[in-house]
């Protein structure tokens, strides 16, 4: 009796201190940063649609175009296993995606230059797609950061600490960071000219 008492205590005890939830922290960080990649294909896969119905208008703007080419093929060919995910991994990946969110940005900049292609049905709802997916992009990242932060205070504040260093070897996890290019952009005072 005191046996099956003692196993039902202890089960008990190991299902409150981290057993469950440091496998399952991990679980979602790697879903979090799954969706991230997902949404960055979907801008991806946008990307050709917009630089087709842009062709069009702005031919001679070549450069400008070859230029989202060539980052969407970079962006694209970077694959990342949320599992196996290192910080220079995460670096390099982070940024082959900014380098495409840049060449994006100059390409509707471009846009802005031709009032036929901004009254174009096709870009319109293009660049509405486009836009809605840099929001889900945003709040992809939210949610990676917000696991990435909940699986390392797991890995890192007791009790659940205890249990990784007794049943786990699971380390910190990097957390998302802007590039340097972005990092440059966000510390520029912003010029509003009117």
């Amino acid at each position: 009796m005191r046996l099956i008492f003692a196993v039902i205590l202890m089960s008990l005890y190991l299902t409150g201190c981290g057993v469950q939830s440091l496998p399952q922290s991990k679980n979602n960080v790697e879903a979090a940063l799954a969706e991230i990649t997902n949404q960055y294909k979907r801008r991806a896969d946008l990307v050709p649609n917009l630089v087709k119905t842009v062709k069009g208008y702005a031919s001679h703007e070549k450069e400008t175009l070859e230029s989202v080419t060539s980052a969407r093929a970079q962006a694209t060919s970077m694959n990342i296993d949320p599992s196996k995910a290192t910080p220079e991994q995460l670096q390099k990946y982070q940024k082959a995606q900014s380098g495409l969110s840049q060449a994006l940005g100059r390409l509707l900049m471009v846009s802005e230059r031709y009032p036929d292609l901004k009254a174009n049905q096709n870009f319109l709802e293009l660049q509405a797609q486009l836009e809605g997916t840099e929001n889900r992009i945003t709040v992809a990242r939210q949610r990676y950061i917000e696991a990435i932060k909940q699986h390392n205070n797991l890995i890192t504040v007791p009790p659940t600490s205890w249990t990784n260093s007794l049943l786990y070897s699971y380390e910190k996890m990097p957390q998302w960071d802007v590039s340097e290019a972005e990092q440059e952009t966000i510390e520029q005072t912003p010029k509003v000219d009117f």
